[in-house]
């Protein structure tokens, strides 16, 4: 039996709902205020429920999933294209009870344990930009006295002492002060991401898909938590590919007549995911250039194509092998080859 569709608008405190009673085939397009809307679902027969995968959606998803219904979690975008009229919330409820009711792809509902990790990146991810600002402040601040230091922050957590002793003898006691006063703010903001970090290292240690996810070279512990987190069920995508597409590791492409184009890598997809994996792959590369060791696929690759291209190839691999692993549940292991089963053959033979 098909469950009744039903497009959900989720606000802060208006929610919009959209669906038609099998009944009498009534449209409904009605408001439901925040400590109404559980109650509402909580007396309809199990439903196919569809929402914006925005603010508060997973939290709404996972209390309509323990009432039994079905819950379909649509990126924005793609609801966008079924809005046929003005944006208002009845529009949009509408447009999102078009959109639960096509084969597209879904968000995965994220757990509260999933959620918790991505906040702890977002919060570190915001403390680190805070660092950088400040630190190149300082350095554009003392440049102007004649202070200058090398590139790198290491470099300039040791010179800035120095510089600041300096400085001290021809500079207002005031703006010395002050400059004392930054400097022991960066590091209490350097100690704070060193206990998110932490934070990170013990969900690590209890969870076996980071683990197994950080087995593969160049997946450190910021991109393993993040992949984890973010992909949700990873059974959510059919296959690695998918993944790393949806990640945005893929060219963008156009054509027309049966012709293709393949462009450069687009700006679509998870932009702070993406950027670990291209940040790992990065590192991998120099590791074996130190080394002396290359993988063959990837020199004869750098023969033929630019770095930047090599590190995206080798970024794309990295995503699709830890879905694989996280999807079969499996372990890394090098120099593993898939081989897909022949067609016509089965389990027996």
């Amino acid at each position: 039996m098909e469950h009744t569709a039903i497009g959900v608008d989720i606000a802060k405190n208006v929610f919009q709902v959209h669906y038609i009673e099998e009944a009498t085939g009534e449209v409904i397009n009605k408001q439901l205020k925040r400590e109404r809307f559980l109650k509402f679902f909580t007396k309809r027969a199990p439903s196919l429920i569809g929402m914006e995968a925005c603010g508060g959606a997973h939290h709404w998803a996972r209390q309509l999933m323990q009432m039994g219904h079905r819950v379909k979690l649509l990126p924005a975008q793609y609801v966008k294209a079924f809005n046929i009229r003005n944006k208002n919330d009845a529009a949009d409820a509408e447009a999102i009870w078009r959109a639960v009711q096509q084969p597209a792809k879904a968000v995965a509902v994220k757990t509260e344990e999933q959620q918790a990790m991505l906040a702890l990146h977002r919060m570190r991810s915001q403390l680190v930009k805070f660092r950088t600002a400040q630190v190149n402040c300082l350095r554009g601040l003392l440049a102007e006295y004649g202070e200058v230091f090398r590139a790198g922050r290491p470099a300039f957590t040791r010179e800035f002492p120095g510089a600041l002793e300096r400085l001290a003898e021809r500079l207002p006691g005031e703006l010395i002060e002050t400059l004392r006063e930054q400097f022991e703010g960066i590091a209490r903001v350097s100690r704070r991401i060193e206990n998110i970090e932490k934070a990170m290292l013990s969900w690590k240690k209890g969870n076996a898909q980071v683990q197994a996810a950080s087995e593969v070279p160049g997946v450190g512990l910021l991109a393993a938590t993040a992949a984890v987190a973010t992909m949700g069920d990873a059974k959510a995508f059919r296959s690695g590919r998918e993944f790393s597409a949806w990640v945005g590791l893929v060219p963008r492409h156009t054509g027309t007549g049966g012709k293709k184009q393949m462009h450069g890598i687009s700006k679509r997809g998870d932009t702070y995911l993406r950027m670990l994996f291209i940040h790992g792959a990065r590192s991998v590369l120099t590791g074996m250039k130190r080394r002396g060791v290359e993988e063959p696929w990837l020199k004869k690759l750098q023969e033929r194509r630019p770095r930047n291209v090599v590190v995206v190839a080798l970024a794309n691999k990295m995503a699709r092998t830890v879905w694989a692993l996280l999807a079969h549940g499996r372990r890394y292991e090098k120099g593993y080859v898939s081989v897909k089963p022949q067609r016509g053959c089965t389990k027996e033979t």
